[in-house]
């Protein structure tokens, strides 16, 4: 097995590209592994960070006018972007899609989507295969059970894929709090998708814009 360390393993922006799969109603309406509309908070959240830091993003789904359209919160972060619409449930067998990645000349693929044991899982495990390095997204992807979610992990670490969650993805992205031209960006995302981390933020701006009482 061949481990993934070191600093070169980290994720880097100028050398990632995401691809966002099958955020759709149809795949919502039997998401049963996380509370659905975290999940769409989550991969919202991923797409807002990706634009943040300029990492190129690929919006598809499978078959649109039976199973939806991609959620409006996604869409609203790349208005007027085509989204790819396929009738291959493994995306990594559309020839667009994967044309429309290596167009982008990055190396670091980093996929969410819905369901993790089909339409993440698929794509994933053949991209592996073609030498790509190959990052999922966990909580910005979900299952038709948690058991299957989690079988589909298992399966996607033991075909060497990396398994991170939004957070983490953003934050690997940052590295450095004194890029300070992506900090702002990343800290509007944080403060509206975050839950209490976003909150503990606006908190401390608060106090820091509290004057201190004057005693004398």
């Amino acid at each position: 097995m061949t481990f993934r360390n070191g600093l070169a393993s980290l994720l880097r922006p100028e050398d990632s590209v995401l691809v966002l799969i099958d955020h759709q109603a149809f795949q919502l309406a039997n998401l049963n592994s996380h509370e659905p509309q975290m999940v769409v908070n989550n991969a919202t959240a991923l797409a807002k960070s990706a634009k943040a830091f300029g990492v190129p993003t690929i919006l598809t789904t499978v078959m649109a006018a039976r199973g939806g359209l991609l959620f409006p919160q996604i869409m609203d972060v790349f208005p007027g972007q085509e989204v790819i619409d396929r009738t291959l449930i493994n995306t990594w067998e559309d020839k667009k899609v994967v044309d429309a990645v290596k167009a982008t000349g990055r190396k670091q693929l980093i996929i969410a989507g819905l369901w993790t044991e089909v339409c993440v899982a698929m794509p994933a495990i053949q991209a592996l295969g073609e030498g790509w390095d190959v990052t999922v997204v966990t909580d910005a992807s979900g299952g038709v059970s948690v058991e299957a979610h989690e079988v589909a992990i298992q399966r996607m670490i033991r075909a060497g894929a990396n398994m991170m969650t939004w957070l983490a993805v953003a934050a690997e992205w940052q590295r450095d709090w004194a890029r300070t031209d992506t900090a702002a960006r990343l800290t509007e995302v944080i403060t509206q998708h975050a839950g209490g981390s976003g909150i503990a933020f606006l908190w401390e701006q608060q106090l820091l814009n509290t004057p201190v009482p004057n005693e004398g």
